[in-house]
């Protein structure tokens, strides 16, 4: 009797090792397409979490970028600012300079620019002069009634 029950348990386990490897490849490859659908779903995840980052920090980076260029914009008027200022500064230091030199005698004469610039001076308090005798002979004319919209007029069209 215990003969045959031993040997009932060998001959189940016999029929079921037979019939175990017939199952199993089906369950391998099945097992192999669920671990790779869950391979495929975390690197889908990650990718989602990653695109989800990205996404969150594209405002933050247009932001930034607006900043930066507003800042950009304002360190070139800054600059153009400046540049006029020290522009400024030295053409006031060569008027200062020319005129408060101990040897502009001796530059003037050397100098070609000192003798155009008090050239040019001569001139204007010239223009200014007659300017000034215009001045007033069109104000006496007009205290004696003489139409000067007409001598203007002539005096434009001789020119």
């Amino acid at each position: 009797m215990a003969l045959t029950f031993l040997s009932s348990l060998f001959g189940k386990k016999k029929k079921e090792e037979v019939a175990t490897p017939v199952e199993e490849p089906i369950e391998v490859e099945e097992l192999e397409e669920t671990v790779e659908n869950r391979e495929e779903n975390e690197q889908i995840n990650q990718l989602m979490e990653r695109i989800n980052e990205i996404e969150n920090d594209l405002p933050r980076i247009k932001i930034s970028i607006d900043t930066i260029k507003k800042q950009i914009q304002e360190l070139r008027d800054d600059i153009d600012r400046l540049d006029k200022t020290i522009k400024d500064v030295m053409m006031l230091y060569e008027v200062i300079s020319q005129e408060i030199n101990p040897f502009k005698e001796q530059m003037g004469q050397e100098n070609p620019l000192s003798n155009e610039i008090q050239e040019l001076r001569k001139e204007l308090e010239d223009l200014k002069m007659e300017l000034a005798q215009v001045k007033n002979d069109i104000k006496v004319l007009a205290g004696y009634g003489v139409d000067i919209d007409s001598i203007i007029y002539e005096v434009l069209a001789e020119v």
